[in-house]
């Protein structure tokens, strides 16, 4: 199988999304301490919480970073997983267990609100193929008339289905 599916009973996938998490008010608060601390499970404390999320969605955190007023998480997500609500709860876990190791630092920007993350979100799907390749390569299909496309459209190889 080419590329790195994941198979199961009834299905193949790799569903893999890029999304950003912005500070509420995009205060500057991702200090170095918050994005890379020394914990005792992990040496970067907003990454590993992250990732403890994804796994208990049966998700993979691929790839993290961060700057001072927003986060980028690239996951591989599983098909029964709503992508809305691994966010909704990778804000919520990141919030409470970042405002409970760090409250003392943040109370300068938010004082006593129980907050850390605006509402909105930024998720884009990623593929190996551009939306082009792929209108083309579904355009192409052979049709009940039984015209035939080209075996391959540019950009496309392989079993489109890796069974």
């Amino acid at each position: 199988m080419k590329g790195n599916y994941t198979k199961e009973n009834r299905s193949v996938y790799r569903l893999t999304v890029h999304i950003v998490l912005v500070t509420k008010y995009r205060r500057q608060v991702i200090s170095d301490q918050i994005l890379i601390r020394q914990s005792r499970r992990c040496a970067n404390r907003l990454k590993q919480i992250c990732s403890d999320t994804c796994v208990k969605w049966d998700c993979n955190l691929v790839e993290f970073n961060g700057e001072s007023d927003h986060i980028h998480l690239l996951v591989d997500l599983n098909p029964k997983v709503a992508p809305v609500k691994l966010i909704a709860n990778i804000k919520t876990v990141t919030s409470r267990l970042i405002r409970q190791e760090f409250s003392d630092y943040l109370k300068q920007f938010y004082g006593d609100k129980k907050v850390f993350w605006t509402g909105s979100y930024f998720v884009a799907s990623c593929g190996v193929v551009t939306i082009e390749q792929l209108k083309s390569y579904v355009q192409n299909q052979d049709s009940p008339s039984g015209n035939s496309p080209p075996a391959n459209p540019p950009g496309i190889t392989g079993d489109p289905l890796p069974v």
